[in-house]
């Protein structure tokens, strides 16, 4: 990078446009400056490419600001994650109750966004990806939705608390079989839906969307002076960080793309080989 190059790439972080680097950035909010995001992806150890796809913006809607985060973690694809990253939260926003009941307009643009998905199927291929998204309304109220095993972490007082839930196999075997299909570990060692997919809620998957729920389960949680930050990854974090483990680790980290980027070379560390892919959001 050129003397020239450097000093505008400053400058772009500076008023909060990130790096030119596409998988780390930062930004702010506009409303409330101690508000700020920062992201970190690092590709896992397996042959394919990159499949991990992320949305990190804060974004003005009439009086409003929005912040717009999510991950999108795809299985056997690029272009289902990908598809989310442009359309979902385009969807969302469209739902005309949006404003007087989020959740039941995201509950509603997450199944139109898979029905959109399947109808495309022949273009974007047989597989999927999770889910795990976080509106945050004018900085006060967040709130986030998920399918599959991505997760999204609070932290408050320094106590972790998850706002997503883990659509794992063996916890929804009940509505899988009710369905017709069946979960086992063979082949492998982790419970799969019809022995292929290990994760029960997903988007796309058309082979098994039959046995397969794209129902996300969403939670709400109001920002107030203890909420210190809250970090959003894929599962290639998860698999070898606890929650609390992750929320420590970056508790001293004002800065938030650094206590992505912590989270991501910490996950390497304990030997993660997914895709890893982090934002942290911070209020304080």
């Amino acid at each position: 990078m050129t003397g020239k190059e450097k000093i505008l790439s400053k400058m772009k972080e500076k008023v909060g446009l990130g790096s030119s680097d596409p998988d780390s950035g930062k930004g702010k909010s506009k409303m409330m400056k101690h508000v700020t995001h920062g992201f970190h992806l690092v590709k896992g150890k397996s042959n394919h490419a990159m499949e991990d796809y992320i949305v990190a913006q804060f974004k003005q809607v009439d009086d409003n600001e929005l912040g717009l985060f999510a991950i999108f973690d795809g299985h056997l694809s690029h272009e289902v994650p990908d598809y989310l990253r442009s359309h979902l939260f385009e969807n969302i926003l469209k739902e005309p109750d949006f404003w007087k009941e989020p959740e039941k307009a995201i509950r509603r643009a997450y199944r139109i966004t898979d029905t959109n998905i399947l109808e495309e199927a022949i273009d974007m291929g047989k597989g999927g990806s999770t889910a795990v998204t976080a509106i945050l309304i004018n900085c006060r109220k967040l709130v986030v939705a998920n399918v599959g095993d991505s997760r999204a972490v609070i932290c408050k007082n320094g106590v972790a608390k998850q706002l997503s839930v883990d659509h794992e196999p063996s916890m929804e075997r009940e509505m899988i079989e009710n369905k017709g299909g069946f979960v086992s570990n063979f082949p492998g060692d982790v419970p799969r839906v019809d022995g292929q997919l290990a994760v029960a809620r997903a988007f796309g998957d058309k082979s098994l969307k039959m046995h397969l729920s794209s129902e996300p389960h969403v939670e709400v949680d109001m920002i107030d002076d203890d909420t210190e930050f809250v970090i959003l990854a894929s599962d290639g974090l998860w698999k070898v960080m606890s929650n609390q483990e992750a929320v420590d680790s970056i508790k001293h980290i004002k800065d938030a793309r650094s206590a992505a980027k912590h989270l991501t070379e910490e996950a390497l560390n304990r030997k993660s080989t997914d895709d890893i892919s982090c934002i942290v959001v911070r209020f304080q």
